[in-house]
């Protein structure tokens, strides 16, 4: 059977261990066992893993010392890439070994063990920046510019001509995760420099140190850089350019906008503006001419904020007291009996697309590798990207639940059914809410995204030896679901269900029909949920009812043939949302007298 294009299936932005096949799941646990016991007869102590990414696994340790407990990152390129990819390890070490900044973390050593590359460095203290950002939500704009101010000395001392081989470095790659952030004195680290390189030009785009022979030569022709995270590199990174410090310019304004508004990208900047966001007006101001499509406005705003950052950031700035914000969608909120392992699904990304855009994701055969691509989102507008990522970032919540968004001329009406995990993380997560349907308000074309999300851990994963077999259950298993202790009643004036709105163009799998017949009876009874992730009954009278369908819909699995994916959403209840059209939200800027402002709020 030929294979379907990757771009019909349904993509999630991060592969879980627990959608993994048994044995690859097995091999990846035997790898990382193998890093951490290499790691240990090298004689370091508290090993543990801390990060993965398309290239590689991160792991930290600790070495005794006389005066005090050394801390490492160590960095592990994977074994299944090719042998030019693992390569890079090297080589971010030697650009690595080039810079030297107080917020730098600097080269330990690079070796090899057994064959395998182990690139060592100092560990910041702390936490990387996406990490907070997810817990707190919107940073406050004093903590902003404090980063701000940071990241811009950073970006003047790699573009001066210094270090052993006297050119300026890009880093390639500044994002949130690779900033770590220490609470303690609001410090931060730039990390990661595996897309690093020697720039080809100077900021004012001019070659580097180039005599005659070099301007004759294919290499200053040539980008040299190196694809950085799409969600934050800038127009010209992404295009190919040669590289300059201009592209780190564009990771740093992303960066920022991305913290200040509590988003994971950097292009929800037009229906968010960071004008809208109560930062500084100056400081706002300069950031969204940063993020400008006008190339030439973008390199001024550029130049403007590394001239003015150090005198901006001298300006008296308070926290000021939050208001708490009300969700424009529901979101409930159920302590987990089990940590939840959340996993986005989401259908309908083509209608997001441009009209006539080239399709051409399907020269990507790997799922786990696509959003390094800057195929993955290619045709489709700002706004439209800026949307994605935010439903992708509902993801990093321990939150199970559904999303049906529906564009029409009048506005846009949401359904929703979205359980969060974790009161702590309530206030952080309805801002992501807020900030998905504020997008979702800017895109002014008609059609449905649909999304569900669900906990990995819960999967059933039935194998078979090809696509000609049937599917076999193992005795036993079954599709397990929560109850609610009492019924949850139903207004019956209302419909309360919503449950698929006829066939989608990107599931390629037909289910069976004894399937569609037991989904058509379960939809009789109360409940919440997604064929196969998550079930929740509403109506504890009738459980053996529903646990005997459930049953019977996981008999007739064997009866699927073919290839592809197929998916039901059920809400609670029919309770959708209805909002207008709004191309951008307001200006909000800090108060010009803060300790005023607080004062003033204290008497109301």
């Amino acid at each position: 059977m030929a294979q379907a294009p990757l771009q019909q299936f349904y993509i999630p932005e991060d592969q879980s261990v627990y959608l993994l096949s048994h044995h690859d799941a097995r091999k990846l646990k035997d790898w990382v066992a193998l890093c951490q016991a290499q790691l240990s007869q090298l004689g370091y102590q508290d090993i543990e893993l801390i990060g993965k990414g398309a290239y590689g696994f991160v792991f930290a340790g600790s070495v005794p010392t006389q005066k005090a407990t050394a801390h490492y990152v160590f960095k592990f390129s994977r074994i299944t890439l090719p042998l030019h990819l693992q390569e890079r390890l090297e080589e971010e070490a030697f650009m690595l070994e080039q810079v030297s900044h107080p917020l730098i973390p600097r080269l330990i050593t690079y070796q090899r063990a057994r064959g395998q590359s182990i690139l060592v460095m100092q560990r910041a203290p702390g936490s990387n920046l996406e990490q907070v950002s997810l817990k707190e939500g919107r940073l406050s704009p004093r903590l902003i510019v404090r980063i701000a101010v940071q990241l811009a000395d950073i970006l003047m001392a790699l573009r001066k001509e210094s270090g052993p081989k006297a050119r300026p470095v890009v880093h390639g790659d500044i994002k949130p995760s690779n900033l770590v952030f220490d609470p303690a004195d609001e410090s931060i680290a730039l990390i990661d420099w595996g897309s690093s390189v020697f720039a080809q030009l100077d900021a004012q785009l001019q070659f580097v140190g180039a005599n005659v022979m070099e301007l004759m030569s294919d290499n200053l022709h040539q980008t040299n850089a190196r694809l950085g995270d799409v969600y934050f590199i800038g127009e010209e990174q992404l295009n190919g350019a040669l590289s300059s410090p201009r592209f780190d310019e564009q990771g740093v304004a992303g960066t920022l906008y991305a913290l200040a508004s509590a988003q994971s990208c950097r292009f929800g900047h037009r229906a968010i503006p960071a004008s809208s966001l109560g930062l500084p007006m100056e400081f706002a101001r300069t950031l969204d001419a940063m993020l400008d499509p006008d190339p030439h406005t973008r390199r001024k705003a550029g130049d403007y904020f590394l001239r003015a950052m150090p005198r901006m950031a001298r300006v008296v700035m308070l926290d000021l007291p939050g208001s708490v914000q009300s969700p424009l969608v529901p979101v409930w909120g159920r302590p987990a009996e089990q940590e939840i392992d959340t996993v986005v699904y989401s259908s309908r990304k083509a209608f997001l697309r441009e009209a006539n855009a080239p399709e051409t994701l399907n020269d990507v055969n790997d799922v786990q590798l696509d959003r390094y691509y800057k195929q993955f989102m290619q045709g489709m507008g700002e706004t439209e990207k800026a949307f994605l990522a935010s439903v992708s970032r509902l993801g990093k919540y321990p939150v199970v639940g559904g999303l049906a968004v529906r564009w029409e001329r009048d506005g846009v009406y949401i359904d929703s059914s979205l359980n969060l995990h974790d009161p702590a993380l309530k206030p952080a997560f309805i801002e992501a809410v807020n900030n998905m349907v504020h997008l979702a308000r800017a895109i002014h074309r008609q059609g449905v995204f649909k999304s569900c999300l669900f906990n990995a851990r819960q999967t059933l994963h039935l194998e078979r030896g090809s696509a000609s077999e049937p599917f076999d259950c193992e005795p036993g298993m079954a599709i397990s679901y929560e109850m609610s202790a009492v019924p949850e009643l139903e207004d019956r004036t209302r419909q309360h269900s919503y449950f698929e709105d006829g066939p989608d163009p990107e599931e390629l799998l037909a289910l069976p029909a004894s399937i569609m017949q037991v989904l058509k009876q379960l939809n009789e009874i109360h409940h919440t949920g997604m064929i196969i992730c998550y079930y929740r009954l509403l109506d504890p009278s009738r459980e053996n009812e529903f646990r005997a369908l459930l049953a019977k819909m996981l008999a007739s699995v064997d009866q699927i043939e073919g290839l592809g994916v197929s998916g039901f959403m059920k809400m609670p209840y029919k309770d959708t949302r209805y909002f207008t059209h709004l191309e951008s939200q307001p200006e909000r800027y800090y108060p010009r007298d803060p300790r005023q402002f607080v004062r003033n709020e204290r008497f109301q």
